[in-house]
């Protein structure tokens, strides 16, 4: 029977070497290493490179000459490496999260703290990592500097969008206590049209074609949901559903919509920055977006006063437009609503923004992020009108969940409560029919 090594010459096994380091702590000296790396990245900058020496054989030589009589294992050496090489040819360490199609989210809390989403689910990621604070904020401002933005302690906040779609929000001392924070929503390029969607469980085929049936039919439409639920996503696949002949006005915070018709003017708003201190918002935009000639409005997200110029818009020729907002419900999004336009400074009765609202908007969606990280349409929903005071509003498909699977996986069906439909007269009056509401739709 043979003898292992370990036993032959009593060796005991090291378990606390074998251990795997997280990415912060493979190299400790964090003073050391920024001070390699500034050194190296302003020689490079200062193109003080040896002729006939590749890019890559510098690095490793400085990386020799800066610590020397410091023994470097093969995983100091390629952090080292990674680090810098990054830092030159992408946008720091996120470099390769950026990259990754399978994370849709970068949430970067500190040096040490990196959080990513993936399949709906935010996990830790110990294999990313800052050398500081100070690190970060380079990244942020690498980031941002492109895109016109910057970002300071007199301007702490920065909200943007990148070249591919994905939305960058960045927030630094003194606003954030923790230190400089970092968030990338990234676009997602898989989910391209209603069949995706589909694919995916987000909703079924009798949904899709009455959605498409709404769209095409000019119906004002509201998506509603919470942070990262979707809503954009449901907008972008609403708005392939637009024909091509129209023209079309789209107006966002950041620009993220997608829209592949031909006829399409994207507006986005303008901060107050060192090179302009007069901003444009989202209402600046709306209004002078009506005297555009617009087809179809289609605003990203309301969430101040805007509100009341997209229900006039919506009010006076303007059919077929399209907008999210913030809210768990589609009776709390009506509330939010009435609570922006009367918050915007104008002298309005309830009852007339309620009326406003009403003659205004045609269906609701309501998208929701599941505890299984999915995200569903959850309610389809109408207005019909008032009940008392009160805007009534009634569900045409619902989500109903039944419980959990033994992999934490939502069980649910999605049902057609109502065949009943105020609307679909609207439809009809279009030309489209819809089969599975049957032949005796009143």
């Amino acid at each position: 029977m043979k003898k292992s090594f370990e036993s032959v010459f009593k060796v005991k096994e090291d378990n606390h070497e074998n251990k795997t380091l997280d990415d912060y702590n493979v190299f400790k000296d964090k003073e050391l290493l920024d001070n390699i790396r500034s050194k190296i990245i302003s020689n490079i900058i200062d193109d003080n490179i040896p002729k006939n020496v590749s890019l890559n054989d510098y690095i490793n030589m400085e990386i020799d000459n800066n610590l020397s009589g410091i023994v470097l294992d093969n995983v100091k050496r390629n952090y080292i490496f990674n680090l810098i090489d990054n830092e030159i040819n992408g946008i720091g360490p996120i470099t390769e999260l950026l990259k990754d199609k399978n994370v849709t989210e970068i949430m970067v809390n500190a040096p040490d703290e990196v959080y990513v989403e993936i399949d709906g689910r935010i996990i830790r990621d110990d294999s990313i990592s800052f050398i500081n604070n100070a690190h970060i904020l380079r990244t942020i401002q690498k980031i941002v500097q492109p895109l016109g933005r910057t970002i300071d302690s007199s301007k702490p906040m920065v909200d943007a969008r990148l070249k591919d779609g994905s939305r960058i929000n960045a927030i630094i001392p003194p606003l954030s206590l923790k230190g400089p924070v970092l968030t990338i929503r990234k676009f997602k390029r898989d989910l391209n049209d209603i069949e995706d969607l589909l694919r995916n469980g987000t909703l079924t085929r009798d949904m899709a074609l009455f959605l498409e049936a709404c769209v095409k039919s000019k119906l004002n439409i509201l998506v509603c949901g919470g942070t990262g639920s979707g809503k954009t996503t449901i907008l972008n696949i609403l708005s392939s559903f637009i024909n091509d002949d129209e023209r079309i006005i789209t107006i966002e915070d950041a620009a993220e919509l997608k829209l592949r018709q031909s006829h399409v003017i994207s507006l986005e708003t303008r901060v107050d920055n060192y090179e302009s201190h007069t901003a444009v918002t989202i209402r600046d935009l709306v209004r002078n977006s009506l005297r555009m000639r617009p087809d179809r409005i289609i605003v990203g997200e309301v969430r101040g006063g805007e509100a009341f110029d997209m229900l006039q818009a919506m009010n006076t020729g303007h059919e077929g437009s399209l907008t999210t907002i913030h809210a768990n419900s589609p009776i709390d999004s009506l509330n939010r609503l009435e609570t922006m336009v009367l918050m915007g400074g104008l002298e309005i009765p309830v009852s007339a923004v309620r009326d406003y609202i009403v003659n205004a908007i045609d269906i609701i969606i309501q998208v929701a992020r599941l505890s299984d990280g999915r995200r569903k349409i959850v309610e389809i929903s109408e207005i019909v009108g008032f009940s008392g005071d009160d805007i009534k509003v009634a569900p045409i498909f619902k989500f109903e969940q039944i419980g959990l699977t033994a992999d934490l996986i939502v069980d649910g069906e999605f049902k057609l409560v109502n065949k009943n439909i105020g609307v679909y007269n609207k439809i009809k009056n279009k030309g489209f029919e819809l089969s599975f509401l049957g032949d005796k739709h009143e």
